[in-house]
Parts: C-alpha cells; structure tokens; sequence
C-alpha cells in the first residue's frame, strides 16, 4: 500500500474516523499500531513477523540498557545493525537464486526474505530509542508506545526519522478541536502535488538515463538529464515527506521538516542543513559526534566526516556507487571546512557562483543514485564531456522538461509565503486548489517513491 494508492485513502479516512471517536479514545495508540501493522503488512505479510522481532528486541534491550547501559547500549545497537546487514547487505555474499542456500529450512527462508521496506528507517528509530531513553529514564516506556514510535506508518517507510526526544513526549491523547487541520492539509496538497505532477512526470523522462538508454542521448540532453534527476529526486521525497508530515498532524503527532530549499545552499555544509534533514540530524546526534565530531583536531574532523557520510552512503545501498557518494560528499564537506569562516563577503555575484558550485556538485553526485551500477554511473559522467558516437537517436522534449521541473526552481526562488504575500492571502485558497486539480489531472504514470527502496 503505497500513499498515493486509493486503497491508502480509504485505510486513512477510516483509521482517522475511528481515531477521534469518544469511545476510542482510551485506544488511540492502540489504533495506531495496529493500523501500523496492517499498513506495513499490507502485500508483504511474511515481514510482519521480522518488524514485530526488530521492536520486541530493541524494547528488550532498553529495559537491560536501562539497568546497565555500559552493556547492554552497545549490544542493542549491534543487534539492530547486524539486523540492517544482513537484510541490506547479504545479497553482496549470498547467491539467493540458489534454491537452497544453506540447506537449513528457516535460515534459508530468511536468506529469501526481500528487502523489507524501510528497514533503514525503523532501524535508525530503533537505535534512538536506545540511546535517548536509556540516558534519561529510570523505567521503560509502556510497550505500546514503543511500538508507535518505531512503526508510526506516516513515517515507517521513508522517515522523516524521528528521535525518541522528540516523538516520546507526544504520545498523549488527542482530540479532533486541536488538530491544526489547515496546516496538514496544506502539506498534504503539496506533497501530492510534488509527487505526482512533479515527479512522476519528470520519471517518464529520466528514464532515458537508464542503461542503455544513456548511450543513445547526445551531450546536451546528458547535463539536461542531469537536472531533470536533481529535481525529480527532490520533488519525489520531498513530495513524501509532506505528506508524512501531514499526515503525522491529522493524528496529533508533529514530525520534523526534511527539506528547507536545498538547492539554494551556499556551502555544502549548508545543504546538509537543507537536504534529508532528519538524516544528517541523526548521523550528527548518533554517529559524528559520539566519534569526536570536531573536538579532536582538524585531521580528526575532516576523517570523521569523510567516515560519517561514507556510511551515510552505504545505508542508502549495498554498492559501490552508495559508498562513493558518500565519500564525495564527505570530501566535499572536509576540502569546503578550512575555507568557511574566510568566507564573509555577502556580495550577490560571490554568493550565486556559492550557490552554482554546490548545485552542479550535487547534481552530478546524484548520478550514483539514478545508476546505482557504479560502472554504469562512470560511463553516463564520461558521456557528458564527450560526444556521443550515435547521437540523435534519443531526445526528450525539452518544453515538457522545463514545465515539469518549474514547480521545484519556483519553490526554491520564491518561498511560498513570500509567493503568498505577494499574490495575496485571499488567493489561497486557488493556489492550493489549482496544486490538487494539477496533481489529479495532470498526474504521470504511477512510479514508487524513490525511497522506498531505501
């Protein structure tokens, strides 16, 4: 069951009409999970049983963490990561089409279990969790509140990831008169909007970037592609996260903002601030800083953040392409730190060349992404600097390109409240009246979240 299914409209209608029932409102939480489960089993039954392993081991290991965290932290961490490696990574060692891999029935059912989706997600709940509440309480949480912190089905497929800190002390009864219903709807409109009109349209053409497609666009279509990915990779998860977001305030629970205009940053510092936010939030709180973050010297700081977003790269995917994007971008942000605090000058043409440098970069990054095959990446990024050898023999319509990817250059230009300020509030009302009539008429094909398999 995908958000941008019919059958999800129905399951949330449902879920929400239940929810603020006076008579279910001893059971909200209760509600939630179980709607949880039956969202995430929904098509794929068999992971059932693994999610609810992952929650009652983790819910395991935090009472144990909190009677000796020195421990029992570390051991709950290591179950969660072994967990993630082996789901995410065994495919790397394991011929799975083998009809039996090890000869032993449950090991090999296991071994053929796929991907859960968004194990990377509720893995990173899981460790949270861990840390956050073992620190700071004396006794562990009721079971069912832990269930709906990991397993919240807004954010259990793609996050945003949340921490403890900040969702556990939300769990308390809600009622219909607080919900700010003009707020959720507006990120719910926008969600869609960016993920059906934007992104799925900009897919159908992307798809030229795929092997071997790539081979038959001239140069000029390649850095057009490019851009294409930039704001279709964009548009799709952020078009995700709002409706997440939404979706978590319909229910009365605030979920942090993932995206901040990205593709406006200065520094690429500044874009982690902007991009993935509740991503770079974590590998800071939980990864970077328990290494030494920058409190060890300049050697150790720029290593730490090369190791930090190389593993940032690898929980993305199991491939070389994953790990060399998170090199980069480590690399990047290492060579970039010495150079920021000699960097004051406000002047407009310094600060857009700022600006054009860390989009080009991380529009050629993204590369890795579309092309997960490193080769197959290696061999698109020759094909921009040289001219290809049948060329002509693929396009892509370049007005529909542009009208596509207007919405995220809009967005990233013009802030909507500025947008709003200028056009008027009365006019509201239309603007997000036209994003939904756009988003339902003028949908592209259905494709899923480009985070789902993450």
């Amino acid at each position: 069951m995908t958000f941008t299914s019919w059958q999800f409209g129905v399951f949330v209608v449902l879920v929400l009409a239940i929810y603020y029932l006076p008579l279910a409102a001893r059971w909200q939480v209760q509600l939630l999970v179980m709607s949880s489960l039956f969202f995430y089993g929904y098509g794929q039954s068999e992971l059932l049983l693994l999610l609810a392993a992952a929650v009652l081991g983790t819910y395991a290991f935090l009472i144990l963490a909190i009677a000796n965290r020195a421990v029992w932290l570390p051991l709950g961490i290591v179950f969660n990561l072994l967990l993630l490696a082996f789901f995410k990574y065994k495919f790397l060692f394991i011929d799975a089409s083998h009809p039996a891999v090890s000869g032993i029935g449950w090991l090999d059912f296991l071994v053929k279990l796929p991907l859960p989706i968004g194990i990377s997600f509720f893995v990173f709940h899981n460790i949270s969790l861990l840390v956050d509440l073992s620190r700071r309480l004396d006794r562990a949480p009721p079971l069912r509140d832990v269930f709906l912190y990991i397993i919240f089905f807004p954010q259990l497929v793609s996050g945003p990831i949340t921490q403890a800190n900040n969702f556990m002390p939300q769990i308390q009864p809600k009622v219909w008169a607080t919900v700010p219903l003009v707020e959720a709807v507006q990120w719910i409109v926008i969600g869609y909007f960016f993920k059906l009109y934007v992104a799925n349209n900009l897919n159908t053409l992307t798809a030229f970037m795929d092997f071997p497609n790539f081979q038959l666009l001239g140069r000029t279509d390649k850095w057009i592609m490019v851009g294409l990915y930039s704001a279709q990779i964009y548009a799709d998860f952020f078009g995700y996260s709002s409706i997440a977001l939404g979706l978590g305030l319909l229910f009365g629970y605030r979920l942090p903002l993932n995206f901040d205009r990205p593709y406006i940053s200065r520094s690429f510092s500044e874009f982690w601030t902007r991009w993935h936010i509740s991503l770079s939030s974590w590998l800071r709180t939980y990864l970077y800083i328990p290494l030494g973050g920058n409190r060890c010297g300049p050697i150790k700081t720029y290593a730490n953040l090369i190791v930090v977003m190389g593993l940032g790269g690898l929980w993305h995917g199991a491939g070389l392409s994953y790990l060399t994007w998170g090199l980069m971008h480590g690399l990047l942000l290492a060579v970039e730190r010495p150079f920021l605090p000699l960097v004051k000058a406000q002047h407009r043409i310094l600060t857009a060349a700022r600006i054009v440098v860390v989009l080009f970069c991380v529009s050629m990054l993204w590369i890795f992404f579309k092309l997960p095959n490193f080769e197959h990446a290696a061999s698109y990024i020759a094909g921009l600097f040289y001219k290809n050898a049948h060329p002509g023999q693929g396009h892509i319509v370049r007005s529909l390109a542009l009208l596509y990817a207007a919405p995220v250059i809009i967005q990233h230009v013009i802030p909507v409240h500025t947008l709003l300020k200028r056009i008027g509030y009365r006019f509201e009302p239309v603007l997000y009246g036209g994003m939904a009539a756009m988003a339902f008429l003028e949908s592209g094909p259905d494709s899923a979240f480009i985070y789902f398999q993450f």
